[in-house]
């Protein structure tokens, strides 16, 4: 996995922890900023699989 994908899959599931951590702060909104919180952990973990799924097919 190149430099590129890591480092642009490393900044979504930050952000995702973080909507997670300020999700209670957020009046009205808890549970969308929550719910997007796992989106960009799940997406964050999708592209390395996703990544990582192709380059290896061909083994």
């Amino acid at each position: 996995m190149s430099a590129f994908p890591y480092i642009i899959s490393m900044a979504i599931f930050v952000f995702g922890m973080w909507l997670m951590s300020i999700a209670d702060q957020v009046a009205g909104f808890e549970a969308l900023v929550f719910f997007g919180g796992i989106l960009c952990v799940a997406a964050a973990m999708a592209v390395p699989i996703q990544l990582l799924g192709h380059r290896e097919s061909g083994v």
